[in-house]
């Protein structure tokens, strides 16, 4: 994920479906560390499907905490 700084402004999203495909569900619209903490704070089963997207790049939850 190129943005990194926490003020940057993310969109959290689930892929019902799995990585493969499904559809996207916004969770959260605005700065990357409060999205961080939402993320966190979601049981494991809805973590696996979690991305955060910025201005520039989409990144899977579980890469960018490196699980």
């Amino acid at each position: 994920m190129r943005t990194t700084y926490m003020d940057a402004t993310v969109r959290l999203y689930h892929l019902d479906g799995g990585p493969e495909g499904g559809a996207a569900n916004t969770l959260f619209y605005g700065p990357l560390a409060e999205a961080m903490k939402i993320a966190d704070a979601q049981p494991a089963e809805v973590q696996e499907g979690l991305y955060i997207a910025t201005d520039n790049d989409v990144v899977a939850w579980l890469d960018l905490i490196g699980e």
